[in-house]
């Protein structure tokens, strides 16, 4: 088969079937925002400071 002989692709005109990639180039959709990496990614968690018990139970 030659590729003269193939249709052109054609997005789907339909919103409901279409891929928010598709949307953008349509016109319906605005591209996503690019998510910023982060400066520290192996910081260690913010845990709560554990609470130790009172040895004299409160006396």
């Amino acid at each position: 088969m030659d590729d003269l002989d193939q249709r052109p692709h054609v997005p789907r005109p339909d919103e409901a079937a279409a891929d928010l990639g598709t949307m953008v180039e349509l016109g319906m959709a605005e591209e996503p925002p690019v998510p910023v990496p982060s400066t520290a990614p192996f910081l260690e968690p913010a845990w709560p400071p554990e609470v130790e018990a009172d040895p004299y139970d409160g006396a």
